[in-house]
């Protein structure tokens, strides 16, 4: 801070600075831990020396039990006791470890705790010059420079030296030389000048803070010393510092509107563990309470969207999806995931975009966005330049700013290919990685994401796979733990119940109340994904490998059966085993846990698994677009093609389509595949009708 950077000697005996220095400095000699019985700040100092530090951690509730005027005065003129802080850390270390004074000139306070806490909405003019406290999310960092803090500068006339400390932006070069009195011709010396490592960060507001409708708001801030790289694009934090004027010195007009930044003076780093959720002893209670009730998990689905009718296995697995299961990490740094990924396909009026608003608004941590509207840097992150200094900045998108929570993506299937491809990475490794602009940098996007699409011909065609019906590519269905098809079919009760529920809702809205209210929801699932972590048990682990097991026997037994489930599967059904465990507080996945796992697991593998032509699950379906039946049909596609090539040159389509009737195949699978054939560029037609492979 720049407050901080040169620490004024005050050294009147009897001043009013003096007393506050007396004060600081018994206070950082003598306050106790009330729970250790321990001199706080003196293990503290000590600390600090031991790791080579220069800077003291400072809890301004023990400041404010001290000695109220002093933390009074802190908040309200931190420019002038910021340095009092300073010069009493000095004095402690001069008395107790005198040789550490050598290697560190000059120390720096830095406060945690701070009650004047505000929003960044709320900020106005009265706080300018203030110590005040931000929470929101980082989206923007520079690289770390150097700032000037001392310049040297050289007198050409005389030869002599001149120091002049350096406040804000701007360097004012000394006008007349103090030794020989002569004005002008002033040079500055960089490399006997002093600096600091700098950074500019820009805070935002958090997503779930943003009021409906606005755009959300950030304040930058600047860092030194060693709080620079302290904060990634996409971390939460809880910013600490002096709000300042940016100023604009060294114009003939200055301006009459300016801008505010934040002063750093701490950054206290959220762990992601959605501590920005409160949960009170009182809360903690109701929780525990409503866990022991059998009927818990039924209540939790039934709250998910109360006013959709219906849908109960999508909403178990959205209730899921908000607890999670468990992420691990080997012994070898290797990371697996413990999100679960749902997509949700189907028909228009589905009710599909009310159960992504539902989630956006009742996860503890969530971010919306729609596929149209999202660009590859929008979901990841981006390379900006600033337009006034022209220095790059690293911006976190929606994916990146998610993180620990729910991404909710609406009409996926409406992106652009080359914007889809770059949540690959973020649905499985959890990570996102940029190389632009000199910047090479992994982000953290720990997220499950909740998605949304509609069939690619309007409704979904029941005869056809999923991978037909969805404009989606096999590499990210895949990644998919569950993938539900919403179908809009006419049925006598299910409409008549279905009509009768959006009556009352538009009728009498209050009837439709959930079991649990929206804030007790998010706190219990808060709660549950803070400190739950439930482990297999022997019975859960052994009926998930039998089932696994069984799956694959099918295919052993009969070589010429699909492949029904993969190691990808039986990671999802760990996951989801592990999130039904959370969902009841438990510490243990039990049978029960494991056997609804694979209920719903089954559910998909038997609604979006079967290949259509045989009716058998076929997890390459989902896995790579292609069932057994189908897979076998190109392959002998593709041998009538390659003898008849050798034969004459190249295939004529009627030769093609004789010999693929011969075989069993239809005219109409023929011409889709040279279709496709020909987009992948693995035929080309040699002249018309007539095809050869690419070499």
């Amino acid at each position: 801070m720049e407050s901080s950077l040169v620490v004024e000697e005050v050294k009147e005996e009897g001043s009013e600075y003096e007393d506050l220095i007396e004060v600081i400095t018994e206070f950082l000699k003598f306050f106790k831990d009330p729970l250790s019985g321990k001199y706080k700040y003196r293990e503290a100092i000590r600390e600090m020396i031991i790791e080579g530090r220069d800077y003291v951690v400072i809890d301004f509730n023990d400041l404010l039990k001290h000695d109220e005027n002093v933390a009074n005065m802190l908040i309200n003129k931190p420019d002038e006791v910021i340095p009092l802080f300073s010069e009493a850390i000095r004095r402690v270390v001069e008395l107790e470890y005198p040789e550490y004074l050598e290697k560190v000139g000059s120390f720096q306070p830095r406060f945690v705790n701070i009650p004047n806490l505000i929003k960044i909405r709320e900020l106005r003019s009265d706080h300018v010059g203030k110590l005040i406290a931000l929470e929101g999310i980082v989206v923007r960092a520079s690289p770390p420079r150097q700032k000037l803090v001392k310049a040297t500068f050289i007198h050409e006339a005389c030869g002599r030296e001149l120091q002049v400390d350096v406040k804000g932006d701007f360097i004012e070069k000394p006008t007349v030389c103090p030794y020989c009195g002569k004005s002008g011709g002033f040079r500055l010396v960089g490399e006997r000048s002093t600096y600091v490592d700098f950074q500019r960060i820009v805070v935002q507001e958090r997503p779930e803070e943003v009021p409906s409708g606005q755009l959300p708001r950030s304040v930058e801030a600047d860092v030194v010393g060693s709080l620079v790289d302290v904060v990634r694009p996409g971390d939460r934090a809880t910013v600490v510092g002096i709000l300042r004027i940016r100023g604009t010195q060294g114009q003939r007009r200055a301006k009459a509107v300016y801008d505010l930044y934040v002063d750093v003076n701490n950054i206290v780093v959220s762990q992601r563990l959605l501590e920005e959720i409160e949960i009170t002893e009182e809360d903690e209670r109701r929780i525990l309470e409503l866990a022991r009730d059998p009927m818990i998990r039924r209540k939790i689905i039934a709250s998910i969207a109360p006013a959709i009718h219906g849908l109960w296995d999508v909403k178990e697995a959205i209730a899921l999806l908000l607890f999670g299961g468990v992420p691990k990490v080997l012994l070898d740094g290797t990371r697996i995931r413990g999100d679960i990924h749902v997509l949700l396909i189907g028909d228009p009026g589905t009710a599909k975009s009310q159960l992504l608003q539902f989630v956006a608004r009742i996860a503890p941590r969530a971010v919306y966005t729609t596929g149209k509207g999202s660009t590859a840097a929008g979901l990841t992150a981006a390379v900006v330049r600033d337009k006034q200094s022209g220095e790059y900045y690293l911006e976190a998108g929606a994916l990146v700013l998610a993180d620990g929570g729910v991404a909710c993506i609406d009409e996926i299937d409406k992106m652009r290919e080359e914007d889809r491809v770059v949540i690959h990475e973020a649905m499985e490794q959890q990570t996102v990685s940029i190389a632009k602009a000199g910047i090479v940098a992994r982000l953290n996007a720990r997220t499950s994401i909740l998605a949304a699409g509609n069939p690619k011909y309007g409704r979904y065609i029941s005869n056809r796979s999923i991978s037909e019906n969805v404009n989606l590519p096999p590499t990210i269905l895949s990644r998919f733990d569950l993938i539900f098809v919403l179908r809009d079919t006419p049925d006598v009760e299910r409409d008549r119940s279905l009509a009768m529920h959006i009556a009352s809702v538009h009728g009498e809205p209050e009837t439709v109340k959930p079991p649990l209210d929206a804030e007790t929801l998010r706190k219990y699932i808060a709660y549950a994904r803070k400190y739950v972590k439930p482990v297999l048990d022997p019975k859960a682990k052994e009926m998930l490998s039998n089932f696994f097991v069984e799956m694959r026997k099918k295919s052993l037994e009969n070589p010429d059966a699909p492949i029904t489930i993969t190691a990808r599967q039986l990671e999802a059904l760990i996951r989801l085993a592990e999130a039904h465990a959370r969902m009841a507080l438990k510490q243990r996945v039990t049978e029960e846990d494991a056997a609804e796992a694979i209920r719903l697991m089954l559910s998909m593998l038997q609604s979006v698994g079967i290949d259509v032509e045989s009716g058998e699950i076929d997890v390459d379906v989902i896995m790579t677009g292609k069932p057994k039946s189908k897979r076998e049909k190109l392959v002998v596609l593709d041998e009538i093609i390659r003898e008849l090539e050798n034969e004459e040159g190249c295939a004529k389509i009627k030769k093609i389509v004789a010999k693929a009737k011969e075989r069993g195949i239809d005219e109409a699978f023929v011409e889709e595949t040279l279709r496709r054939m020909r987009r992948e560029g693995l035929l080309f037609e040699v002249r018309e009708g007539c095809f050869a492979h690419v070499m």
